[in-house]
């Protein structure tokens, strides 16, 4: 069933936010702060009413902000139960020119790239081709997961790092490689975190990673631009604030919607138990598919990669509707 997120729910349908599992354990005034400062996105009228008044005050505290939002929003469990998982903006390494460790060319967009949708080679066809256009070069698996995550900083031996931009890709669908490296015997089932993979690409680099990431065809391009040490944006164009903006399916979902994430009983060694917290959607990914799936955006570098590649919880969802 596709939700309708922009029509309201019969009232019998919706809760006060003081019924939500952890709602009184949340860190409402560090939540106001984080849904105040993306209060740009475009937004449904009763949402822009809301974010107009949270603009016309000062940071609350945790007190105020909590009666803030429990007197402005209501709680719509979506039905069903789905997947939590974490992404992050990576800091890489990279090279002007390829060496025998910084093999693997991060490309541009190619000037014969079809509109989105259109046919193109998948990931192995594409690699298989000479790179005279290389913007960067990177270890293959971190290029791998960079093209996974869509953006990241590249640091160079000599003159200012960059970032890394998202400017297309080949149309093939994504697959994760996780349950592969499982059933082959790669991985143990709690093992199969990103770092988890990470370890195991760089311990297999040559032929051996590059038919695990083959596995999944789907290949980003980039474009570099200077890095400004801003925190990325995410595809409603605002700044991603760590722990509270989340990546959603934006055909069932709509871009500056508030929700509520009860995600528990981690999949993978070494998770945080549960995340309960209230979070925007502000972003989307190609990965990121259905009703009750989102991406919790943890933050940048090397420690928010560590988190977000353990995060797969079972996860409910609330969606916040202005009260009337």
């Amino acid at each position: 069933m596709q939700l309708k997120p922009q029509s309201r729910p019969p009232a019998e349908a919706l809760r006060p936010l003081s019924d939500l599992p952890g709602w009184a354990e949340e860190d409402h005034a560090a939540a106001f702060e984080a849904w105040r400062a993306n209060c740009r996105v475009r937004r449904a009228p009763g949402m822009a009413e809301a974010c107009r008044d949270a603009m016309a005050v000062d940071l609350l505290d945790a007190v105020a902000a909590r009666d803030f939002f429990e007197r402005r929003f209501l709680a719509q469990p979506l039905p069903g139960e789905g997947v939590l998982t974490g992404y992050f903006a990576p800091v890489y390494e990279a090279r002007r020119t390829p060496d025998a460790e910084y093999s693997a060319p991060l490309r541009p967009r190619p000037a014969d790239l079809p509109p989105e949708g259109g046919a193109y080679p998948d990931r192995a066809r594409i690699e298989a081709r000479p790179a005279p256009d290389a913007l960067a070069w990177l270890k293959p698996e971190e290029k791998f997961f960079l093209q996974i995550q869509g953006s990241g900083t590249l640091v160079f031996p000599v003159g200012p790092p960059a970032r890394a931009v998202f400017a297309g890709t080949n149309s093939q669908p994504f697959s994760g490689v996780a349950n592969a490296m499982r059933e082959r015997g790669l991985l143990e089932a709690g093992q199969v975190s990103a770092e988890g993979i990470r370890s195991w690409l760089a311990a297999h680099r040559g032929p051996e990673a590059s038919a695990i990431m083959a596995l999944n065809a789907r290949y980003v391009f980039f474009r570099l631009v200077p890095e400004d040490g801003l925190p990325p944006r995410g595809a409603a164009g605002v700044p991603l604030p760590p722990g509270r903006a989340i990546a959603v399916d934006l055909s069932r979902h709509v871009a500056g919607d508030l929700y509520w994430i009860d995600a528990r009983s981690p999949l993978l060694s070494g998770a945080i138990p549960a995340y309960r917290r209230l979070v925007t959607a502000l972003d989307t990914g190609g990965a990121i598919l259905g009703d009750i799936r989102a991406d919790l955006y943890i933050g940048q570098g090397p420690e928010a990669g560590l988190e977000a590649g353990r995060i797969r919880h079972a996860l409910r969802l609330y969606r916040l509707v202005p009260s009337p």
